[in-house]
């Protein structure tokens, strides 16, 4: 795969750039220059933990929104088998930036929903960037409530900027699709596993985010607005993102650190997209021992769990 590199990779970038030099002069000469590429790739891999054993908040949002970075689609064809989309909401359309359906896990069947971004700039536009549209979360409702029918754990993928802020999206009640699942997921009777891939924006990412264990991939977000948003709101300028990134503690320590997610998935060296299989290995091995975990608690049990969790999120003190 053809790397793209952020802008904190470039040293990265140079001495790769120069390792695929080598390998073309290699090709068309007869000196022996694999011992400079194997110095040149260790020399790579030292950079690369240095920098990323360093990053602040914004470069870690700048990695959860790669464009290599493995959307949901990506983790079901890795992560999942015998995966059947199922469409639409039943009320108004289809809404392609969140996709569901049965799956199986290890043999096991399973409800997935996820956001999907799309690659190119055809397939963002028709994702429309993987920010839903109320026949999204509606469409997420009824596949939780088959998954209740017919009791199969959830697994919720969750990588969205944010729900979509459009007219027509406020007057199909935007605000109501996303209260409704709050609602419903509260209280929904089979096991709940929600999984930060990328970006974990707002009530977007909260309409299919409530759940009995919240995870985070390494380098993904979860905020109630993007960094952009904030700083737009406090500092009249979009300018000033990475402070804002900064002060909101958006990152996966941050918020393991404060109790809001319960487990951190490690990402391979340099980010998923550069190992996405890997990356996947490692979701996988988490949601079979998550599901397994909760799977042996009786559904009422899992239930009170579920609402002491809810009720415990924040700190507050009266006077």
């Amino acid at each position: 795969m053809d790397l793209k590199f952020l802008e904190f990779e470039q040293p990265i970038a140079e001495l790769e750039a120069r390792i695929d030099a080598l390998k073309f002069v290699g090709e068309d000469s007869e000196l022996n220059i694999s011992d400079e590429i194997s110095r040149l790739r260790n020399k790579s891999e030292t950079l690369t933990r240095s920098i990323f054993s360093n990053l602040s908040a914004w470069q870690i949002a700048q990695l959860a929104r790669h464009p290599q970075r493995p959307y949901t689609l990506d983790y079901v064809e890795k992560v999942f088998t015998d995966f059947q989309e199922l469409h639409g909401d039943r009320m108004y359309a289809d809404d392609h930036s969140l996709v569901g359906g049965l799956a199986r896990l290890e043999g096991e069947p399973v409800m997935l929903i996820g956001h999907q971004k799309g690659r190119d700039t055809k397939e963002r536009v028709w994702r429309n960037y993987g920010m839903a549209r109320p026949e999204g979360y509606r469409k997420a409702l009824r596949l939780m409530n088959l998954a209740q029918k017919f009791d199969v754990p959830l697994i919720t993928l969750i990588d969205t900027a944010g729900a979509y802020p459009g007219i027509g999206a406020e007057e199909r009640g935007q605000s109501e699709a996303i209260a409704r699942n709050l609602f419903t997921m509260s209280s929904l009777r089979v096991p709940i596993v929600s999984v930060v891939v990328g970006e974990g924006g707002s009530g977007g990412a909260l309409a299919i985010g409530v759940a009995d264990r919240v995870l985070m991939l390494q380098y993904s977000i979860y905020s109630v607005i993007s960094p952009e948003g904030c700083a737009s709101i406090l500092w009249k300028s979009a300018e000033n993102a990475e402070l804002a990134a900064e002060a909101m503690g958006i990152t996966a320590e941050r918020l393991m650190r404060l109790k809001l997610v319960d487990e951190v998935i490690p990402e391979p060296l340099g980010g998923a997209h550069r190992d996405p299989t890997a990356t996947a290995d490692a979701l996988k091995s988490t949601l079979i021992r998550m599901l397994s975990q909760l799977s042996k608690l009786p559904t009422d049990a899992l239930l009170a769990q579920r609402r002491k969790r809810l009720a415990e999120y924040g700190v507050f003190k009266e006077v």
